[in-house]
């Protein structure tokens, strides 16, 4: 696999030129994301979508995440990381169909197999209203595992401290790659660490998407 090239910064976002992805994470340049929350309203009642990454991930292995996310490869603008929604969900979408919800600056240290990283990232995100079926979309195995949906009344809850856990239906990779349905209990600790004022804002932010 080709190594993979980021655009990289510093704290400012004044830019420093490129860095391999392996380099940026132990160097912990900051570097550019994409982050896409897909939603949906059902009656009164409105969702969030989130996947489960990949065990084999070098950052956050086996927590829940973003419904579709990545890293802006060196020379790509924000429209050409809408690929990660048709790479990791298998779904085609226009760049213009995205509602920008937000940027978010955050930092992360940790050790995975044995290599500490130091991760920096802006971070571009968006929401999608999205009512395709769980088990229809195409996951990328080498990164997604999973994908699950919750109420986003009981996510607030939940990452407010409201809820000890929630349940959340899904739909995950057999041993064949197909998808089946299945449900979880869910934690906020299982998700990926960030200020939980990240996840909280954001829910709120798709609650007003789909008011509508």
């Amino acid at each position: 696999m080709a190594e993979e090239w980021f655009d990289i910064y510093d704290e400012d976002m004044r830019p420093l030129g490129q860095a391999t992805r392996a380099q940026t994470h132990a160097l912990g340049h900051w570097h550019q994301t994409f982050h896409c929350w897909l939603t949906r309203r059902q009656g009164g009642d409105r969702f969030v979508r989130f996947q489960l990454r990949q065990l084999t991930k070098d950052t956050n292995p086996g927590h829940y995440d973003i419904t579709a996310a990545g890293h802006l490869a060196a020379g790509e603008t924000l429209a050409h990381a809408v690929r990660e929604l048709e790479e990791e969900l298998g779904i085609a979408v226009p760049f213009a169909s995205l509602h920008p919800l937000m940027q978010w600056r955050e930092q992360a240290e940790g050790e995975v197999n044995g290599r500490p990283f130091i991760d920096r990232e802006l971070s571009h995100v968006f929401g999608l209203v999205c009512d395709l079926p769980l088990t229809s979309f195409k996951l990328q195995a080498e990164e997604v595992s999973g994908i699950y949906e919750a109420k986003l009344e009981a996510m607030i809850d939940l990452f407010e401290g409201r809820l000890p856990e929630i349940a959340a239906a899904g739909a995950e990779l057999d041993a064949e790659g197909q998808l089946m349905p299945t449900v979880r209990s869910v934690t906020a600790a299982q998700f990926v660490p960030r200020d939980p004022r990240y996840y909280i804002d954001i829910f709120r932010m798709l609650q007003s998407l789909t008011s509508s």
